[in-house]
């Protein structure tokens, strides 16, 4: 029975080992992690993903599905419904989302006078910056329809005109399967249509992200340059 028993020394060596080898194990397992600057270098290149008329009911669910998958976006949000849901807009710029300017009833701007378009743009993008989105560089044009007049406008406020590469066709009733297809299609620095209360569109979001990331593309931000996606700022 005594040799079933170790001694105290005995003891002390083996936890002594054992910690040795606990923190040669970390000590690899650290060096192998990715860090920051690793996973920016595995970026191919960058793509824009945008939703528009937000913010509403589904926001925080998209949110919550953006940031779980690792992904940052622009939010085209209306002003009407920025102003009455201003707790919404704090919570995309937390989540490291875009604020943008979608117009605030989200007319046909290109139906309408100089002063109403200017109404228009103007409002939303006070609405965005008193519910603490900042103040909006980028312009999503309702239906995406423009004109010389409405570009001149929203140059007046200091916001660059973006519409988009490849449309998900959420706002038409896609499939999640044909809005996962469609953001197949984005190249570096391309942009896509996709919209905030889409139920289909949210279940999308973690197969966006893989087929992205097979791809060595990233979600960025769409330069107020160039309209075009770029890395993160």
């Amino acid at each position: 029975m005594a040799g079933s028993h170790r001694s105290p020394r005995a003891l002390i060596t083996k936890l002594a080992v054992l910690t040795t080898a606990t923190a040669a194990t970390l000590t690899a397992t650290a060096a192998t992690a990715p860090t920051a600057s690793a996973q920016t270098a595995a970026c191919g290149g960058y793509v824009g993903l945008t939703f528009d008329d937000g913010p509403s009911g589904n926001t925080t669910r998209l949110l919550d599905a953006l940031r779980r998958n690792g992904l940052r976006a622009t939010m085209f949000n209306q002003g009407q419904y920025a102003a009455a849901n201003p707790a919404l807009v704090r919570a995309q710029v937390t989540a490291g989302m875009w604020v943008g300017n979608h117009s605030y009833t989200h007319p046909h701007l290109t139906g309408l006078s100089q002063a109403q378009i200017d109404s228009e743009i103007s409002r939303t993008q006070q609405a965005v910056a008193n519910a603490g989105g900042g103040t909006p560089k980028l312009f999503r044009p309702p239906y995406g329809e423009t004109n010389a007049t409405v570009k001149s406008v929203a140059a007046r406020h200091g916001l660059t005109e973006i519409l988009w590469h490849v449309d998900s066709q959420d706002w038409n009733g896609a499939s999640t399967d044909a809005i996962v297809q469609s953001a197949g299609r984005l190249t570096g620095g391309q942009v896509i249509l996709m919209h905030d209360w889409s139920a289909n569109t949210l279940a999308a979001i973690p197969r966006i992200a893989q087929g992205l990331a097979a791809r060595n593309l990233c979600a960025g931000m769409i330069s107020p340059q160039t309209g075009r996606a770029v890395a993160p700022g």
